[in-house]
């Protein structure tokens, strides 16, 4: 089946953090590599990413439904959920009802809709106590959202790569190049479009050892930063995604000059 109009949506992971173009500081990753792949199968086909970093569930419901229901599309996915379960009010009845609302709206109005699980970071995030439950109840959530409203589900949660730091940027949370070229694959696979194997193949070589200095490293210039950050947002009731712009707001062909930014409007 072909698609004309694909419209992604959701948080950093739908931006593509952390996976820049070459030479740009602006992201790529799994959305993008996918309208790609769909574009080859359908040239006519115009893309939209509204996704904004920082964002929960239900401020992509307020903020950005209303846009992808204007721009009539055919795809939507929507990958979101990370930021509910970090955050400090985390409840799980109140995820659970942003989750169901999320997809019965989307699929009320989308013919296609892609959701997905979330794999279990908890052994990388030790700080956010109950990580692990937390994201259990997410991805639960998600799965039943998706039996019950008809939306295709990826399910990430159970994949064996997320051992593996390779698929991973430096703060261990978003996805590297490789990681988001392994959720592209899934999703193309779930939508019955071809995509490149070697996206889905194991990287070569051993699994990275790291140290108790590469850990101190990382506790040190990543985590405690984004926790003290995201604490003083949190606090004051802000979001690291304030006053950001989606990187295409627009359906564009995916070759548009206007859609492939070279710099960092950020």
């Amino acid at each position: 089946m072909g698609y004309q109009r694909f419209v992604v949506l959701g948080d950093s992971c739908a931006e593509g953090l952390d996976d820049p173009y070459p030479d740009s500081a602006v992201y790529r990753g799994w959305a993008d590599l996918v309208a790609g792949r769909l574009t080859e199968r359908d040239p006519d086909l115009r893309y939209a990413n509204l996704a904004v970093r920082g964002r929960r569930l239900d401020q992509i419901i307020a903020e950005q439904f209303a846009t992808a229901r204007a721009l009539q599309p055919d795809l939507v996915a929507l990958f979101g959920g990370g930021n509910d379960v970090l955050s400090m009010r985390f409840d799980p009845a109140t995820v659970v009802g942003r989750v169901d609302r999320a997809v019965r709206e989307l699929t009320a109005f989308v013919p296609t809709v892609v959701v997905f699980t979330i794999s279990d970071i908890s052994g990388r995030i030790p700080i956010v106590r109950g990580l692990g439950a937390r994201l259990s109840v997410l991805n639960a959530a998600m799965r039943a959202a998706a039996r019950r409203h008809g939306a295709l589900l990826v399910d990430l949660e159970p994949d064996e790569a997320v051992r593996d730091l390779r698929y991973f940027g430096r703060d261990r949370l978003h996805l590297s190049e490789h990681g988001h070229r392994r959720v592209a694959a899934r999703v193309l696979a779930g939508l019955d479009c071809e995509h490149d194997p070697s996206w889905l193949a194991p990287l070569p070589g051993p699994l990275a050892r790291l140290g108790m200095r590469e850990h101190l490293e990382w506790l040190w210039g990543q985590v405690l930063p984004v926790a003290i950050t995201r604490l003083r947002n949190q606090l004051s009731g802000r979001s690291p995604g304030d006053g950001l712009l989606p990187k295409r707001p627009e359906l564009l062909p995916m070759a548009d000059p206007a859609a492939l930014p070279v710099i960092d409007r950020y």
